[in-house]
């Protein structure tokens, strides 16, 4: 039996957090929740997750900024990380150029979608993971 895997869930709008978190733990994985970019990076740093879901746009520190910040951090810096932006909203595409982020999808999205997105970015990572203990 293999152990759920945990995903972190940053998002400022409650509403979304809280139909990703169902979604995935219906689907058997383990979900973490934060609200704004701060608490994430905290989170992230304590439980160490599998994959990290995070909004674009959030008070204290962008997902962008996150993403840096995860990046630098020797325990998150090869987490891989989905981000989920409103359309409409202008960002600098050079800001998801990190090798930490694996996908971006525009809000508004089926949660479905992102799961799916999870799944494929997961399997993908797992798969380099075993490619480079293979080698």
């Amino acid at each position: 039996m293999s152990v759920a895997r945990t995903i972190l869930v940053v998002d400022d709008e409650a509403h979304i957090t809280h139909v990703l978190a169902m979604k995935l733990r219906n689907a058997g994985y383990n979900v973490v929740t934060a609200g704004d970019g701060e608490e994430g990076f905290e989170l992230a740093r304590q439980t160490r997750p599998d994959l990290i879901v995070t909004d674009m746009w959030m008070p204290y520190m962008t997902g962008a900024q996150l993403c840096e910040k995860l990046r630098s951090t020797p325990t998150t810096h090869d987490v891989p990380v989905v981000v989920l932006t409103a359309r409409g909203h202008a960002f600098d595409p050079s800001d998801l150029e990190q090798p930490n982020v694996r996908a971006v999808l525009s809000k508004p999205f089926s949660p479905r979608e992102v799961l799916l997105k999870i799944e494929e970015v997961l399997r993908s990572a797992e798969e380099a993971g075993q490619g480079e203990a293979a080698a």
